[in-house]
């Protein structure tokens, strides 16, 4: 079991400032412009959603983008970070998460007594615990309004929502750790939690490897918790290094960086996990080592080379998950370690027609009728490295991660992995079905999760996992 080994890492008041002012992640068109780096735990174009995530999707969006706020000319977050309680700054640096983006109105309250504060943090209102603010949205212009029938003035600013004593704030009825800043922009407001590293973890570990875990699996969610960390941190470190993603956030509350629930998803022993592991990173050669995971990898995992466009990485290799001496393998517990997916010959046309387009080229007539469709090569790990689409309208090369964004359902679901076979069936030489018989779920690279589970539960603890999954690193504090 891994024991607290560093729960003060260097980070201190002056570091907060510079993490609130000027962090990450653009909203969902930037994101789709940018695309997927191998340093992203789910390398995919991601959205800031108006409604909570349905099902864990890992690597692939299926929501439309929403418009992005203009880039701002100065620090978009000119608060004073040296000047926050101890009790909302913690131990950690703080990360700013955007949660939602809600149209017009939002309702403010929470545990204790609260400030809500305008951009120069002068005072807007004054509540206590149990009062209820809305803050109504008119352009980019935002204000307060209580039932009682008070009210601010309109602010074309950020507004900043703080608990006293450390209390949970919450929008809409739901709780959070730090503070709270909302932010006008042309779609909406856009709600951002500023919270610190440990207290974030809290509400991403039980969310990622499962809130119902048991004493056996211990091992696991402290993998888990220091892969989050690791994940987060190198967010962090970006920005520091001059590399901020967005203005106006670390990160996205959901799959596309890590789900996020804030203190609903808490669970004891996640929160213990946390806490045991406090301030522990993934490192390599001493600096913090990209530290990606997934669900499912379906008995091998993939390199960052095959699944990701770029070098990759050495830690980031294919590796077996295989239990020694058998042929069995420490994920075939999770639901999607094998999984099959059929189209019948419409079926197979109509989402080429809607998603080939965007990942190979196809005329304007669209690709037409599918005649064959057919695995061209695999990868090292098995996984497939070239899909290739014959049609009436040309024949069309697709990149095996790429298939899955292709091959989606009727539903608009991506195809669980990459790792999966091709069997077409015909009737009087025409395409009438085709089979995908696979396995695994996610884009395989780094950490199986559900492998973690079969690790510990074989007795394995969180430092072999992690060195299992990331071969050639090290645990260890963040470094400066």
């Amino acid at each position: 079991m891994i024991v607290r080994r560093a729960a003060r890492l260097g980070w201190r008041l002056g570091t907060l400032v510079l993490v609130a002012g000027c962090l990450s992640r653009p909203l969902e068109q930037e994101e789709q412009r940018l695309g997927r780096t191998p340093m992203t735990r789910r390398p995919v174009p991601a959205t800031v959603p108006s409604a909570p995530a349905a099902s864990r999707t890992d690597d692939v969006a299926s929501t439309p983008p929403v418009a992005s706020p203009p880039v701002p000319t100065e620090s978009p977050f000119p608060l004073e970070w040296g000047g926050v309680p101890r009790a909302v700054a913690g131990d950690g640096p703080l990360l700013r998460v955007a949660l939602r983006v809600l149209p017009d109105s939002v309702t403010l309250g929470a545990a204790g007594d609260w400030r809500l504060l305008d951009e120069m943090e002068g005072v807007l209102v004054r509540a206590r615990a149990g009062d209820r603010w809305t803050v109504q949205r008119r352009g980019a212009r935002l204000r307060a309004v209580h039932a009682d029938g008070s009210v601010t003035t309109w602010h074309a600013a950020p507004m900043t929502q703080r608990a006293e004593d450390g209390a949970t704030i919450a929008w809409n009825g739901t709780a959070y750790r730090g503070v709270l800043q909302l932010i006008p922009t042309d779609s909406g407001i856009l709600l951002v939690n500023l919270v610190p590293l440990e207290a974030y973890l809290r509400g991403v570990v039980p969310l990622e490897i499962g809130g119902t875990r048991g004493a056996a699996d211990e091992p696991a969610v402290e993998a888990q918790a220091i892969a989050a960390r690791s994940y987060a941190a190198e967010r962090l470190l970006a920005t520091r290094a001059g590399r901020p993603r967005h203005p106006r956030y670390d990160l996205l509350a959901t799959t596309a960086d890590q789900v996020y629930g804030g203190v609903a998803a808490e669970r004891p022993l996640s929160d213990e996990a946390v806490a045991r592991t406090a301030g522990l990173v993934l490192l390599l050669d001493g600096a913090l080592a990209s530290a990606p995971y997934h669900s499912t990898c379906g008995g091998r995992t993939a390199s960052a080379a095959e699944a990701w466009r770029g070098p990759g990485a050495r830690h980031l290799q294919a590796v077996s998950d295989r239990i020694p001496g058998t042929d069995r393998h420490y994920c075939e517990l999770a639901p999607r370690f094998a999984w099959t997916r059929t189209f019948t010959s419409t079926e197979l046309d109509a989402v080429m027609a809607r998603y080939l387009a965007r990942y190979s080229a196809v005329g304007p007539s669209g690709p037409g009728r599918v005649t064959d469709l057919a695995v061209d090569d695999v990868t090292t790990s098995g996984r497939v490295g070239t899909l290739v689409v014959r049609a009436t309208g040309g024949s069309y090369r697709v990149r095996g991660g790429d298939a899955r964004s292709v091959l989606r359902s009727g539903a608009g679901e991506a195809l669980n992995s990459a790792y999966f076979s091709v069997a077409a069936e015909r009737a009087e030489g025409r395409l009438t079905r085709v089979v995908l018989r696979g396995r695994g779920y996610g884009h395989g690279v780094g950490m199986c999760q559900w492998g973690a589970i079969g690790r510990a539960r074989a007795g394995q603890d969180a430092r072999t996992i992690l060195a299992t999954y990331y071969p050639g690193t090290t645990i260890g504090p963040i470094p400066q």
